[in-house]
C-alpha cells in the first residue's frame, strides 16, 4: 500500500523518534509499504518520520542507480534502531534532495565513511562500515531519525536563498508524482 510522504513543515519530521522492538504492530507490512512507496516516489531512501511515524526505522534501495553504479544492482536494506557510532573526518560535498522537500537540491558536506550499529528486519544485530555514496544516503536517512532534514546542514546564505522554495513546500505548492501529506 502506498503511504503519503510527509512534506517539509510537518511536525513529525521534527519529533524525537523512539526505538522499536520485534513486537511493533504490523512491522513487516509497514516495511513492505515503505519499500512500495519508495519505488513509486523514485527515491533511494525513506525514513519512518517521512511516512508519519516517530520511530527509528529507515530503508535504503539503491537498485535505481544500478545502470551507473553496478555494485548497487541488488542493494536493498532495512535499518531498525540504527546508531552511527563513528564518522570519518574526511568529508565530501554533494548535491542532495529529499522526498519530503520536492524541488529543492543543495550541496551538503558529509563524512565519507561511517560505522553503523543497526538491526535488520529480522532483528539480527549488525555493525558495519559504509563508504562513499551509500554512507551519504545512510547519513541523510539517519538525520530524519534525529529530527533533521538536509537543509539544516547547508550554509545560512544558501538557506536564505531557498527560503521561498521551502515556504512553497510548506504551502503544498509542489509538483510530485507521489502521494504527499501537507500542512493543514
Amino acid at each position: 500500500m502506498l503511504l503519503p510522504i510527509y512534506l517539509y513543515g510537518q511536525s513529525v519530521l521534527r519529533k524525537e523518534t523512539e526505538e522499536i522492538g520485534p513486537d511493533y504492530p504490523e512491522l513487516k507490512t509497514l516495511i513492505a509499504n515503505m519499500y512500495e512507496t519508495l519505488v513509486k516516489a523514485e527515491g533511494v531512501g525513506l525514513a519512518a518520520p517521512q511516512v508519519g511515524l516517530s520511530i527509528r526505522l529507515f530503508i535504503v534501495d539503491l537498485r535505481p542507480l544500478a545502470d551507473e553504479l553496478p555494485e548497487f544492482r541488488d542493494y536493498v536494506k532495512t535499518f531498525i534502531n540504527p546508531e552511527i557510532v563513528e564518522y570519518s573526518d574526511e568529508k565530501e560535498s554533494m548535491e542532495e534532495g529529499c522526498l519530503s522537500i520536492p524541488g529543492v537540491h543543495e550541496s551538503v558536506a558529509r563524512s565519507t565513511k561511517i560505522l553503523v550499529n543497526y538491526l535488520d528486519e529480522d532483528f539480527e544485530e549488525h555493525e558495519e562500515y559504509f563508504e562513499g555514496y551509500l554512507a551519504r544516503v545512510i547519513q541523510h536517512e539517519y538525520d530524519h531519525l534525529e529530527s533533521k532534514v538536509f537543509t539544516d546542514r547547508i550554509n545560512p546564505i544558501r538557506k536564505q536563498l531557498i527560503k521561498s522554495k521551502l515556504a512553497n513546500v510548506i504551502k503544498g505548492k509542489v509538483d510530485c508524482d507521489y502521494k504527499v501529506k501537507m500542512q493543514r
